[in-house]
């Protein structure tokens, strides 16, 4: 590969991805004296956390009382029973402290009349252990992640992080089982860049794009995970996707929670607010796996809407116009844009669609990536965090607005531990070159692959393929037919087309190299599915419509090569951290 231009760079830590949990580690690593690098394959500040809406959640008690354990019980029953309860702790008990600090770095969260964070409803919180409605997530209106992004980088660039944009990541370099640095492609100028580095620290976020409709921008593609697995390490939990209630009919375009914690609420073709019957106590604030499948059955037992009676109808018409402005101007403003409707007369046309991946890589709460090898193993310089991650804090199905915590609470633990692990400036070990080969080797095959099938074409029967067999609802039978059906477009990749040849700015080899990473994804995410023989959470079957908390009170871990997939399951944590909080055994989850 002589043919590649090579330079090298040499930092105590690298964090690969500028979203919320990345640029969080990053400040936290840089305020520690750390030299800190930053890749990333869009500018920070266009990274997906910006489309996050509602809020974050922290129990500071703004708006009633509330508390830390009662966040967490929300956590755990929200997570059907998988989340490992000590990283729950961890969270949920982290995150008032983590709120306040991103108030303190700069963050414009709206207020109440008496200056305090503002905090709305959302679904699945509640107080006194579900005897009523929490206001726990704290809000910048409906752009909640887009302040959070632009302060974190404003605080990244403050403290010195050096950011390396628009450099695409192609692989992790390994030593004896130790991550000792990655390999990335700068975009601008076709040259690739070899960092060392004694912590590298995944936080790509997740892999949406697996689906053909999905809120995921573009670029969540999973490069992270399939790194991952190229390295022979474990992704955990991949069966479990969340799908977001209220996605815009025909485009998918996110309508956040908020809208119904401001008062907005559903209804079916004949009118009736359909959620009173499923869940009866919290109605459209129902846990968001709740919600999806209570919307997908109104759908398939006839009472959806339009000419194909596939969606139904979120009413917020009735609030006070100066609320929508106030607190919603962001939906207001995407329901003109996607869906021709004026919010204040009309109801949004909404279906379920694809929105966030529970699984991901394992990790400790400290962020320390695990493998198995008879029993929980760190990974030596290696960190996950935010959706990349599988920490496990959000189990079977997440909470709304526990995603953007889970960001800046985990990113500030990876950055503590990092600064726990790593003095400034030590040296850095030889890294053999067969390592840096093998990773431009897949490069330049892919760079120079002149088969017949053309990666649109392969991304597409892809994501059909996943929408239709692994979707809200699945069977033995679809899920069958899924796994067999998931494995052509990889085998099309053997004579896969890349028509631009060139290095810079090459988007045609960009897609190619991103679908090598989702399809993997894919494969463990339809796989993993079919060998769970449960209803738990986001992973709904018909044909096995119970919890099984016997067989299946475990989490999945799945290595993939592409060609081969093999299992392995590893306990859920039944203890707490501490003594502050009891373990919430598991029960029935009644909204």
């Amino acid at each position: 590969m002589s043919s590649y231009k090579i330079i090298d760079h040499e930092y105590d830590v690298v964090v690969l991805g500028a979203g919320g949990s990345g640029l969080r580690a990053a400040v936290g690593l840089s305020e520690a004296g750390l030299k800190t690098a930053c890749i990333s394959k869009v500018f920070p500040t266009r990274s997906h956390t910006s489309a996050a809406q509602g809020g974050i959640s922290a129990a500071l008690g703004n708006m009633g009382e509330d508390d830390w354990r009662w966040h967490m019980y929300d956590t755990v029953k929200g997570a059907d029973w998988l989340g490992d309860q000590d990283c729950i702790e961890y969270l949920c008990k982290e995150a008032p402290r983590a709120v306040i600090e991103l108030e303190r770095y700069g963050v414009p969260f709206s207020r109440t009349e008496d200056g305090k964070i503002y905090q709305r409803p959302f679904g699945g919180m509640t107080k006194n252990y579900g005897s009523g409605i929490a206001q726990r997530t704290c809000a910048v209106a409906d752009r909640t992640g887009h302040a959070i992004l632009h302060t974190l980088y404003g605080q990244a660039v403050k403290h010195n992080t050096e950011f390396f944009i628009e450099y695409f990541a192609l692989d992790l370099l390994m030593k004896d089982g130790e991550c000792k640095g990655l390999i990335a492609w700068n975009l601008d100028d076709g040259t690739i860049h070899r960092f060392r580095s004694h912590i590298t620290i995944i936080a790509t976020g997740g892999y949406g794009r697996i689906y053909h409709t999905s809120t995921a921008s573009l670029t969540c593609t999973g490069d992270g995970n399939a790194m991952i697995l190229r390295a022979g390490l474990p992704l955990q939990d991949m069966e479990f996707v969340q799908f977001h209630p209220t996605g815009i009919y025909g485009h998918g375009t996110l309508i956040t929670e908020g809208v119904r914690g401001e008062g907005g609420y559903l209804v079916n073709s004949k009118g009736e607010r359909f959620m009173e019957r499923y869940a009866p106590k919290t109605k459209d604030l129902a846990s968001r796996d709740v919600v999806s499948r209570s919307i997908a059955i109104e759908i398939n037992e006839g009472r959806g809407i339009g000419k194909e009676q596939d969606h139904v109808h979120l009413h917020l018409s009735h609030l006070d116009p100066k609320v929508i402005e106030e607190r919603l101007p962001g939906i207001s403003e995407s329901s003109k844009l996607f869906a021709n409707v004026d919010v204040t007369k009309e109801p949004i046309p909404v279906v379920p669609t694809v929105h966030y991946n529970m699984g991901g890589i394992p990790t400790n709460y400290k962020a320390e990536v695990m493998t198995i090898n008879g029993s929980e193993k760190i990974v030596p310089g290696l960190m996950a965090i935010g959706e990349a991650a599988c920490v496990s804090v959000h189990g079977a199905n997440r909470l709304g607005s526990n995603s953007l915590i889970d960001l800046v609470v985990f990113g500030r633990a990876a950055a503590k531990r990092a600064a726990e692990l790593v003095k400034p400036g030590t040296p850095h070990e030889e890294i053999s070159d067969s390592e840096t080969e093998k990773c431009l080797e897949r490069f330049d095959k892919f760079r120079n692959a002149n088969g017949e099938n053309k990666t649109a074409d392969l991304r597409l029967a892809m994501q059909k393929t996943m929408q239709l067999k692994c979707a809200v609802f699945r069977t033995d039978k679809t899920l069958k037919e899924g796994v067999n059906e998931i494995r052509k477009p990889f085998d099309g990749m053997e004579s896969i087309f890349v028509k631009d040849k060139s290095l810079i700015y090459n988007t045609d080899l960009v897609e190619t190299l991103e679908f090598d990473n989702l399809i993997r994804q894919a494969i463990t995410t339809m796989e993993s599915a079919y060998r769970r023989k449960e209803s738990r959470g986001a992973h709904a079957r018909d044909d096995f419509p119970k919890r099984d908390d016997e067989k299946f009170m475990q989490h999945t871990l799945s290595w993939c090569n592409g060609k081969e997939t093999k299992f392995d399951y590893r306990p859920v944590h039944k203890s707490t951290l501490t003594s502050d909080v009891q373990y919430f055994p598991p029960q029935e989850r009644i909204y």
